[in-house]
């Protein structure tokens, strides 16, 4: 991987400010099930892999990508993968 590519890994926490630019509010305390595996946990608690143009949102338990948050541009996007359901 180039520096120019390199990523952070952190938890969803970081990202919450990104989220609140979608959403309006913060959604870090909302539980999401990943479709892959079938596990649940808050938001906060996912990994997630943060650089200056996406972050990739994982499952702990099997590391699929439940969401990408685009932030280059000036409106992020968020693009659903592996996220089966949110509940608050």
């Amino acid at each position: 991987m180039r520096a120019v590519n390199a990523s952070t890994v952190v938890d969803g926490n970081a990202i919450a400010g990104m989220l609140l630019d979608i959403f309006g509010a913060d959604v870090t305390a909302l539980f999401g099930t990943c479709a892959g595996c079938g596990s649940e946990a808050c938001f906060a608690e996912a990994v997630v892999e943060l650089d200056r143009q996406i972050a990739i949102v994982r499952c702990r338990s099997c590391t699929r990508t439940l969401f990408t948050v685009l932030h280059a541009q000036a409106d992020p996007r968020l693009v659903i993968g592996a996220l089966g359901a949110i509940r608050a």
